[in-house]
């Protein structure tokens, strides 16, 4: 199995000793992992876009173009919503991809974006969602489990999406479900948060929250097709935060430990020193570990299921037991987010009820399309 994204991410000079063969896998792996755009960004500040072949160029420009053209869809996204929610006159912080394009940071370049998440205080979230659905938002189509489930467990409300601009929305009150076995502070997190430039109530968290909400999105969620992509996020965080403040090793160590995120901060420097060789000085990288459970044989499970999760989503890094792999990282996030009375029942839900739910609407479906051919055929 060969990781060619994180030797080149790694080492980008790797690509020196590359055949045809390797550009064609390291092009086919960079585009499911949504690395494409990054794989682009990665050769040209390294001076190597001369030394990719002729064939594999064009694949990375395009990619690199269209990520472009993401960030400016994302810039006008942020300036709708800002207006859209302007009368609530409530701070709204950005998260992840969003955040890295409001505060002009290295990372967002090359990034596709599937969404844009946001966050407000949790007393503002039903005036937040009432203002938006006044301009056009709607909830997603999802069935009354689901509806229950997000507004009673989880750290955010279903998925809106906008009716005539197409764009997916993440309405959060805090980083993480209530529920979970890591339970940040919202209200610090807020407390922290950085102004925006031009904008008045819009902000981003603050760096050292920004990476401890990406380690910790990463290692508690349970999708883990695109995680390599988001530990190269991390990754980039952690080359730049430390150029702009000396302390910063320091205050992200503290910061873990004040917001009861010391687990996943270990998590992110472990695999982002081994397979991407971030510098992450010793002295913070031993602080992270012994402060965060690392011994035990839950936790060479973890780092078994981790060290698969991670890697390229291509067949190439996958064996035959990947699915599994997944099925259990997947178990997992809802181990970390729920209480064990919580967790056995809405896994058996999603195991059985929803499929056959799924299935039923399918039909109904079908029928009704049935229904309309017939007729429109009878009226021709």
């Amino acid at each position: 199995m060969k990781n060619l994204i994180s030797e080149v991410f790694s080492n980008p000079e790797t690509i020196n000793h590359f055949q045809l063969n390797d550009w064609d896998l390291l092009v086919r792996q960079a585009r499911n992992s949504d690395l494409a755009g990054k794989l682009f960004v990665l050769l040209r500040d390294n001076s190597l876009l001369s030394e990719t072949p002729k064939q594999a160029l064009p694949h990375l420009t395009s990619a690199h173009v269209h990520t472009q053209r993401h960030g400016e869809l994302v810039k006008y996204e942020i300036h709708q919503l800002y207006n859209e929610l302007s009368e609530l006159d409530t701070p709204i912080i950005l998260l992840k991809g969003a955040a890295y394009v409001a505060a002009n940071l290295p990372s967002a370049e090359g990034r596709f974006f599937s969404d844009i998440d946001i966050m407000v205080h949790k007393s503002r979230v039903a005036m937040a969602e009432d203002a938006l659905q006044h301009k056009g938002w709607r909830g997603s189509d999802v069935d009354d489990y689901d509806e229950k489930y997000y507004r009673t467990w989880m750290h955010e409300i279903p998925p809106m999406q906008h009716s005539k601009r197409g764009t997916t929305l993440d309405l959060h009150h805090t980083i993480i479900p209530e529920t979970a076995r890591y339970r940040p502070d919202a209200n610090k997190l807020f407390k922290a948060a950085i102004p925006v430039d031009g904008y008045e109530n819009l902000y981003t968290l603050c760096p050292e929250d920004m990476v401890l909400h990406s380690a910790t999105h990463l290692f508690s969620e349970g999708e883990f097709e695109l995680s390599l992509r988001d530990l190269i996020d991390i990754d980039a965080l952690l080359r730049l935060f430390p150029t702009q403040n000396q302390q910063f090793w320091q205050r992200l160590i503290g910061r873990a430990r004040n917001l009861d995120l010391k687990q996943p901060l270990h998590y992110a420097l472990r695999y982002c020193r081994e397979l991407l060789n971030t510098p992450i000085p010793d002295q913070a990288y031993d602080e992270a570990r012994n402060q965060a459970a690392t011994e035990g044989p839950s936790q060479a499970l973890t780092h078994f299921l981790l060290e698969r999760g991670l890697r390229p989503n291509h067949s190439s890094c996958h064996s035959s037991l990947h699915g599994l792999w997944l099925w259990m990282l997947y178990v997992r996030s809802h181990y970390l987010r729920m209480p064990f009375k919580l967790l056995i029942p809405h896994l058996l839900h999603k195991a059985l009820i929803t499929p056959y739910e799924e299935h039923k609407r399918d039909r109904e479906a079908a029928k009704h399309q049935d229904i309309h051919t017939l007729l429109a055929l009878r009226n021709r």
